[in-house]
């Protein structure tokens, strides 16, 4: 199996509810931070990535059909040269809307983990987000409103620069199914597109309370 859908997208643009539409169209295992918080074993993947060591792509998301979230967004060039039949999504949400939710989870988990009472590889993977994330994502910036919009709206840019328009939907999950469905050429489902991740739902999941 190797991946038909690499999403760029940060967290907190709607990624939990992008990952269980596409696992409903058919493109799944898909590969989210979940993944890795409920499959500790795949922590020691993204440590070497940190590490600037080399991985063969289809060890990493071995099992995955599509990949959207961090931390497989932070390599989406390379997985996009690795799978260059794949299509990428780049989730994106109003700024304000997105910063928001990003402040008071995201953020707040990396600045505040030391302190916090976290599964040992949870706490491995927050180490790890601080290197890919944090600094090589945010200059360190991830906690000022100015300096984290500036880093979300430069991936849009790059994205938008690297990957050919025909290959690439930049997705608003509030627009429901119907731009990604014209975009993989699925038909549109009857369910209601899904709705996922709240902020408490953020912090069961690093808590290791999610089911």
């Amino acid at each position: 199996m190797t991946l038909a859908i690499i999403g760029s997208g940060f967290g907190r643009t709607g990624t939990m509810s992008l990952k269980r539409a596409l696992e409903e169209l058919g493109f799944g295992p898909c590969h989210h931070m979940k993944e890795v918080f409920a499959n500790p074993e795949q922590v020691a993947h993204w440590q070497a990535i940190a590490a600037g060591r080399p991985v063969k792509w289809d060890e990493v998301f071995a099992g995955y059909r599509s990949q959207v979230d961090w931390p497989g967004a932070h390599v989406w060039r390379e997985t996009a040269a690795a799978y260059p039949k794949a299509k990428v999504i780049h989730n994106m949400r109003p700024e304000e809307l997105w910063w928001k939710s990003s402040s008071t989870t995201i953020a707040k988990l990396m600045s505040d983990f030391k302190d916090m009472p976290l599964p040992p590889h949870v706490r491995s993977m927050v180490d790890v987000a601080m290197e890919l994330i944090a600094q090589e994502t945010f200059r360190g910036k991830f906690a000022e409103k100015d300096g984290a919009i500036a880093a979300y709206r430069l991936r849009a840019e790059q994205v938008r620069s690297a990957i050919p328009p025909e290959r690439l939907l930049v997705f608003d999950v509030a627009d429901g199914w119907e731009p990604l469905c014209r975009f993989l050429g699925h038909k549109v489902p009857k369910t209601p597109f899904p709705n996922m991740n709240s902020n408490e739902d953020f912090w069961k999941l690093v808590r290791g309370e999610a089911r």
